[in-house]
């Protein structure tokens, strides 16, 4: 069913260095798809099962921001953050690895919902990664043990969403205790997704914002800008509205701005200007600020 049905085991001397690290290394994986890249940085994604929009649209957003570069996106085949994070690699043309808590047999590869991303993964050139043998039922007790995996392989590790009771905790101090780079988005104080990005930031994680920031964790140099775009041809409050938007903005922050560089407006008239200059492509709302394109 699979474009890759063949399913094999990599020993311990067939491990990147990085997974002999571990205080606990696998005896052996179980590897089906491409084999596990050597020359590209590895970054793993995880997150909450229940992704809120917020956090899925932050997901999407970043990992976009990476395409191009020599980059593999790991995560865990799980529903939520992981899912996210494996479709975003694929839209972006950059290649997954999914280490799922089950073997990676057909009828034992989990969870079922996932089943046909799984095959996406394949035939976009993926790898799938367990230490499962193929024909293994995932059990609850298995997805804190995957955890050390893709944790392991990984040059850094992104945290989308991570409440209090959230497994993904678990991930996060992982890790730490691994020395790997750990990177949170940022949240509304107050928002329960937001606890463990919160109870790590004051630990001393990273903050991520900008697919630069991912870039940076992972040692990778961003491209240059290719020069300063073109300003484009508008008038009146639309023209007020781009100037204005010369850094990210949120609606408030931009009827402030605009009242105290003397050029007032409505809210409906701001909107209306935001809409406009959105449809053209020139503006978009993200993590809740406005900025150019």
């Amino acid at each position: 069913m699979y474009p890759t049905d063949e399913i094999l085991v990599l020993k311990r001397d067939a491990f990147p260095p990085e997974l002999l690290e571990l205080p606990d290394p696998p005896e052996q994986l179980w590897l089906r798809g491409a084999p596990l890249p050597v020359s590209l940085k590895r970054l793993a994604v995880v997150g909450s099962r229940a992704l809120s929009p917020y956090g899925r649209q932050a997901c999407e957003s970043l990992i976009a921001g990476l395409a191009g570069y020599p980059i593999v996106i790991i995560s865990g085949l799980a529903l939520g953050a992981d899912a996210c994070a494996h479709k975003a690699a694929l839209a972006a043309g950059l290649p997954a690895i999914a280490v799922p808590g089950s073997g990676l047999g057909d009828r034992a590869l989990y969870p079922r919902a996932n089943y046909a991303l799984a095959g996406e993964i394949l035939a976009a050139g993926g790898t799938l990664l367990s230490e499962h043998e193929p024909a293994h039922k995932a059990r609850a007790y298995d997805f804190p043990s995957r955890n050390r995996i893709m944790v392991g392989l990984a040059d850094a590790v992104l945290v989308i969403e991570a409440g209090p009771k959230s497994g993904t905790l678990i991930t996060a101090r992982l890790a730490s205790e691994y020395n790997r780079e750990l990177l949170f988005i940022p949240h509304r104080i107050g928002d329960a997704h937001g606890f463990g990005a919160h109870l790590f930031l004051r630990m001393g994680a990273a903050l991520a914002t900008e697919p630069k920031h991912l870039l940076e964790a992972l040692r990778i140099t961003p491209d240059e800008p290719a020069g300063p775009k073109e300003a484009p041809e508008l008038e009146g409050i639309e023209k007020q509205v781009w100037e204005l938007l010369a850094e990210p903005k949120t609606r408030d922050e931009l009827l402030r701005a605009g009242s105290v560089a003397g050029t007032p407006h409505s809210a409906s008239g701001l909107l209306t200007a935001l809409i406009a200059l959105e449809l053209r492509g020139l503006v978009c709302e993200q993590f809740g600020a406005w900025r150019r394109t």
